[in-house]
């Protein structure tokens, strides 16, 4: 029996059998009928076992609370925004952007405005390889676009914004680096996306808007650049979904799943945690402990080169892959991450089979030669790599 009608025989089950899909699941999902797009929300413990209940729950969860973040931190925001001036006298100093209190609404406002530009920058960038990001998607978001909703919009806030001129990068450390206006004349350089016309959304701008609201929802991490690297796939395959009632809502799915995976994941995102037993440079340092036990020869060759796992290993831990393989590869490979119960142990198995692939090239090359092996995969096919990692997880 093939690998489509085993999983499609375990969709089918009223109470699902999260073990049996699990080990299905493992082996590369199917994308027939939209059958990755579900055992995702599945696996990233989204949707509940019990199918009865996933009607009502996407409704009730999925659009009605998402819809509530949207008017909550979007929408009212804007309206507050666009009525400012139109009764100057009602104005109090509480209400006044120039209110020098830390906590004061438009204190806030100013600073969400910082984190957005940040988003909006890289969120133009994502897949550039790819139409799919810019093209209009078949669902906008009627909440967001309805002409009753007299507010400014993110897409107004990104155009109207004092920073707009200038190029805010916020890196991982949370420092804010503004250059001068003078250096960035061109808001949207040639490699960004364009915004398309009133009334229709592209992709890269429902992606922006999940990733505000996750900012805004999670104060403590807010966005962090990488982030993007993190949902776009995740919205890419429930924005691709065939099943149209599903895609309909592959934005508030898209945020819910990103969460949860978040939840997981985003020790790797908070500086002040890298050093500790749930940080990354833990995770990094299990990578060469791993390649250490698995492979000593080249663990010796990479520590004489003083090739340290933080040169290549953060940013495939971080991503998740995301930056080393095409798209359709990514997905391939998280469809196994998600299946894997021990889902982060499981990357550190893959960077150690993508280590031992390459092992012959490495022991040959010197620093410099190595070093561009690392950061630029030479192995495209994850197939070999997936089943290296799963032989390690055999023996270990």
């Amino acid at each position: 029996m093939s690998l489509l009608c085993r999983t499609q025989i375990a969709l089918s089950e009223e109470n699902i059998n999260l073990k049996t899909l699990r080990e299905l699941c493992f082996n590369g999902i199917p994308f027939e009928g939209g059958i990755r797009a579900l055992c995702w929300k599945i696996l990233l413990n989204y949707l509940p076992l019990d199918q009865t209940l996933w009607e009502s729950f996407s409704k009730s969860r999925g659009n009605r609370v998402y819809s509530q973040f949207l008017k909550e931190m979007i929408i009212q925001p804007g309206i507050a925004k666009a009525n400012l001036g139109l009764a100057r006298e009602d104005v109090t100093l509480e209400d006044h952007p120039l209110n020098p209190n830390p906590d004061s609404r438009w204190n806030t406002y100013f600073k969400d405005n910082e984190i957005l530009l940040q988003i909006d920058k890289d969120v133009r960038r994502l897949y550039p390889d790819m139409a799919f990001f810019q093209r209009p998607t078949e669902y906008p978001c009627q909440l967001i676009l309805d002409p009753q909703n007299d507010y400014e919009t993110l897409r107004r806030r990104v155009e109207q914004t004092t920073l707009k001129a200038q190029t805010v990068n916020r890196n991982r450390s949370g420092v804010t680096n503004v250059s001068s206006p003078g250096k960035a004349l061109n808001l949207y350089p040639s490699n960004e996306y364009e915004v398309l016309p009133n009334g229709s959304e592209a992709h890269w701008e429902v992606v922006e808007r999940i990733l505000f609201i996750y900012a805004k929802l999670n104060p403590g991490i807010a966005y962090v650049q990488g982030m993007n690297e993190i949902v776009g796939p995740i919205y890419y395959t429930f924005a691709t979904d065939p099943n149209s009632q599903w895609k309909e809502h592959a934005e508030a799915d898209t945020f819910f799943c990103f969460t949860n995976l978040m939840s997981e994941n985003r020790d790797n995102f908070i500086k002040s945690l890298d050093d500790s037993q749930c940080g990354i440079t833990y995770k990094m340092e299990s990578v060469y402990s791993m390649l250490k036990d698995k492979d000593l020869e080249l663990y010796l060759k990479l520590e004489e080169q003083n090739i340290k796992p933080q040169y290549f290993t953060f940013r495939w831990l971080t991503l998740l892959l995301s930056q080393e393989f095409l798209l359709p590869d990514v997905i391939r490979i998280w469809d196994t991450l998600f299946s894997d119960q021990d889902r982060f142990h499981f990357l550190i198995l893959v960077c150690c089979a993508m280590l031992m692939l390459i092992r012959d090239s490495l022991l040959a090359g010197d620093f410099t030669v190595n070093m561009r092996l690392l950061q630029d995969y030479p192995i495209s096919d994850v197939h070999t790599i997936l089943t290296k990692a799963k032989e390690l997880q055999d023996n270990s």
